[in-house]
């Protein structure tokens, strides 16, 4: 059966690789365009977007996937049941005769909707269209007039280079260019033509310049802009005319640009006048606008500042804070780029659905406008609830649920308070567990700083002050932890690509209320100590026993102390100093007053663009001011504050994403990582803030914690280090509809270097040379997308495993050895 089965699926798929399967007779298939300009051969994808009529998407430039997926459905398929009952009888009346015929018509419904899912899904095979052909060669004729090639002649060629498939090529002669000759201005308007002066040299109009449209469309955005910033609020491109003289000699262009004055309708007819500067005289905001009720009164109103503050009933904003998102002032002239920064700011303090800014005339004075302002205030509380299912290699089974409430506005300036509680439970190779936890943060849209030092960041560059505290109990999961926070946060924005934060506490105690049961929990590690028991005669190991766990800790250290076995057990004697300096780590309390400071550079437009690059600089300190005001020391002469070990330690992570649009939904996505974390006055490095690798979002070909550190042999629950490095590449694609694909390959590794003695050689980074510790892993995934979300399985494959001793490439690769990572959106 399974044979069979196997079989089907070969000659479904195998049928589905017909690519002409579904081309009518006399048609040809698209496989190829080609554009050839001057005999030279072109692939640029500014012309490819002309034409009309390209051929299949395909992956790695030959794998017509979405074709295939087409190819799977039939385009004359039956559309209802009467017709599927026709085309297929013998099929309707077995299920007819063996079940009934209303299963016979839920079968036939089956059928029908998959046959329209794979023709919705898939890409229909593109056909050579005449039409078409002939509608790109005039829009190939087009795009060469507006680069200044008048002279330029297009034609197309069809061929057929197989049954059934075909190419178009498309020649280009461009011949000699046209340049500017010269350019003249005729602006109406004085003061018009007082603001251009100041500012010609920026002219996208040169002399000697080619002729290209672009520039002509360049120059009227500017001028546009130029002038509305500087008070002409009526100003708009139509009164923007280009005049080009091309007869005398098509080489070369005569331009004159001119400016009309404003038209203006008066008793009936439009007369022009001369453009004036326009100043707001007059600015009101309703702060509960709703277009159900325009028309009733507002019975509410405040004046700060001179701005008019309005409401049906209430005003429920704080005038001094809601002004301080108003970039427009009484007496200012009007401009253009306050009216959008303004816009802007009151988006961001997200209690609005929606904003608008109109402006109209102020009395009678031509020159004077008034500001209204419209805004939507969202819902005042709103109740947020998520729910997880999840599993993986630490938790077989693990679902959670969250509860929030936002409260908008809280204290009148804007601001927004979220309380949240979560809870989950999971089942583990240990054994049931659950864990509990709040968290409070309230963000507030200005900086709330002593001493007047807000003023260092202008209001222009959107700063926010989040304060944030949270709690956590954990039960039967690891060492039962209590993980208490809280945080003080300021963000701002330099410009459109560039952000700051600064993390001025970011402090956590992280307390361990079960460290007996430490061998209990992580028992592949006391499996180790068992080998270790083996080979050294000279101490006992205790049963593992939570009772026990001081005796376990006594015959690690005694182990350290024995030179001999050292000499006859090398091997042993390091994997007991890596399992004491794991539980030294795991089982610390402690303190972590952390400052951070964070900088970001994107320069992506919007989320649907594929073509940008991200960078990330993150410094942090834990301990050093705290550090300093601290007397007090432990045993390990680490100093403390109420017993309690503070972290003391330098971290920087680095961070850059590069994303190339190949075209069509193709995109290679790169990223790299890298991180160090240094202590000092011998803090250890808690366990939260040290690096890891493995799992869905980083070396895909390992699971969460398994990987490294260096050399060291997996096997371990946790390998955690100081240091990191990873990079990846991803190709992504379309399979079908919102179905996505992506190809792969991950590499890099985490290492030590605390220096500690505690710490093997092989999980060192030792210079340049620790570079060949690198594990490398490869892939492929299947997402879905769902537009709100991104679903993700993605399959890894171990490439190069540095822990093994002699050949490392391709060992375990293979589906035995695969690793499953199940993922909610993109990886990076």
């Amino acid at each position: 059966m399974k044979k069979l089965s196997f079989y089907f699926l070969f000659i479904l798929i195998l049928s589905s690789c017909n690519t002409i399967k579904h081309v009518p007779e006399n048609e040809l298939l698209l496989t190829k365009n080609t554009i050839t300009i001057d005999n030279v051969q072109q692939n640029d994808e500014k012309l490819n977007e002309l034409l009309l009529q390209r051929r299949n998407v395909r992956v790695l430039g030959a794998l017509p996937l979405s074709l295939y997926f087409y190819n799977l459905g039939n385009p004359k398929g039956s559309q209802d049941v009467e017709e599927w009952k026709v085309n297929h009888p013998k099929w309707y009346n077995l299920f007819k005769d063996i079940f009934s015929e209303k299963q016979s018509i839920a079968v036939a419904n089956t059928f029908i909707g998959l046959n329209q899912w794979y023709l919705n899904n898939g890409q229909a095979p593109v056909i050579i269209n005449d039409k078409k052909t002939n509608k790109t060669v005039q829009n190939l004729e087009n795009y060469f007039l507006t680069e200044g090639y008048f002279r330029a002649k297009v034609w197309s060629k069809k061929d057929s280079v197989a049954y059934k498939k075909g190419t178009v090529s498309y020649f280009v002669e461009k011949n000699k260019p046209s340049f500017l000759d010269s350019i003249s201005v005729n602006i109406r308007s004085k003061v018009l033509d007082s603001i251009y002066a100041t500012q010609k040299d920026k002219s996208f109009l040169k002399v000697g310049d080619q002729y290209k449209n672009q520039s002509f469309v360049n120059e009227a955005n500017r001028l546009v802009k130029l002038f509305r910033n500087k008070g002409v609020f009526h100003f708009n491109e139509n009164y923007i005319e280009f005049v080009n003289d091309t007869l005398q000699n098509y080489q070369k262009t005569k331009v004159e640009l001119g400016i009309l004055d404003r038209l203006v309708e008066q008793d009936g007819d439009y007369v022009s006048k001369p453009f004036k500067i326009q100043k707001i005289k007059n600015i009101n905001i309703y702060t509960d606008y709703t277009y159900a009720q325009r028309n009733e009164p507002y019975l509410d109103s405040i004046s700060y500042n001179g701005i008019n503050f309005y409401a049906h009933k209430k005003i429920k904003y704080n005038p001094k804070y809601l002004s301080q998102s108003i970039f427009i002032q009484p007496n200012q002239v009007y401009t253009d780029s306050l009216r959008t920064l303004t816009q802007t700011h009151l988006r961001g303090l997200r209690n609005f659905k929606s904003t608008s800014i109109r402006y109209n005339p102020y009395g009678n004075e031509e020159e004077s406008l008034e500001a209204n302002i419209f805004l939507t205030p969202r819902e005042k509380y709103t109740i947020g609830v998520e729910t997880e299912l999840s599993r993986s290699n630490i938790r077989n089974f693990d679902i959670s649920a969250k509860f929030s409430v936002t409260n908008r506005n809280t204290f009148k300036g804007a601001e927004i308070f979220k309380l949240s509680f979560s809870g989950g439970y999971f089942n583990s190779r240990n054994g049931p567990g659950w864990e509990i936890g709040t968290n409070a943060t309230l963000e507030v849209p200005r900086f709330m700083v002593p001493f007047g030092l807000h003023k260092l960041v202008p209001k222009s560059m959107q700063p926010r002050t989040t304060f944030s505290s949270g709690l956590n109990i954990q039960k039967n999961i690891a060492l039962d932890k209590q993980n208490i926070s809280v945080g003080i946060d300021y963000r701002w924005n330099f410009n459109e690509r560039k952000s700051i934060q600064l993390e001025l506490l970011n402090a956590q105690y992280v307390r361990n209320l079960n460290v007996d049961n430490y061998f209990t929990i992580y028992s592949s590690e006391y499996a180790k100590l068992v080998e270790i028991d083996n080979a050294n005669p000279n101490f006992t190991l205790p049963e593992n026993t939570p009772s026990e766990n001081q005796n376990i800790v006594r015959f690690m250290e005694n182990i350290l102390t024995d030179s001999s076995f050292l000499a006859s057990n090398p091997e042993e004697y390091r994997d007991n100093l890596n399992i004491l300096n794991r539980y030294s780590i795991i089982t610390s309390d402690f303190l972590i007053p952390e400052i951070a400071y964070a900088f970001t550079y994107n320069n992506q437009v919007n989320i649907k663009d594929n073509d940008f690059s991200y960078f990330r600089l993150r410094i942090a300190n834990s301990g050093n001011v705290m550090g300093l005001l601290s007397n007090q020391t432990n045993q390990n002469d680490q100093k403390t504050v109420f017993k309690i070990p503070i972290a003391q330690y330098f971290k920087t992570d680095i961070e850059y994403k590069k994303f190339w649009d190949l075209g069509q939904n193709n995109v290679i996505a790169h990223r790299t990582l890298l991180g160090a974390i240094i202590t000092y006055d011998n803090s250890a490095i808690p366990f939260s803030r040290s690096y890891f690798a493995g799992g869905s979002n980083d070396i895909r070909a390992w699971r969460t914690y398994d990987l490294g550190p260096g050399r060291r042999q997996p096997g371990l629950e946790y390998n955690i280090g100081s240091l990191k490095f990873l990079t990846s590449f991803e190709y992504r694609f379309d399979i079908a509809g919102n179905l996505k694909s992506a190809i792969f390959m991950d590499a890099g590794n985490i290492w030590d270097i605390t220096n500690s003695s505690l710490v093997d050689g092989e999980s060192r980074f030792s210079g340049l040379k620790s570079l060949t510790d690198m594990a490398v892993g490869t892939g492929f995934g299947i997402r879905y997308d769902f537009k709100f979300l991104v679903a993700r399985l993605d399959l890894g494959f171990k490439l190069r495993e540095p822990y093994l001793a002699d050949k490392r490439w391709f060992q375990n690769f293979g589906f035995s050895s695969a690793v499953y990572n199940i993922g909610i959106n993109y990886p990076f």
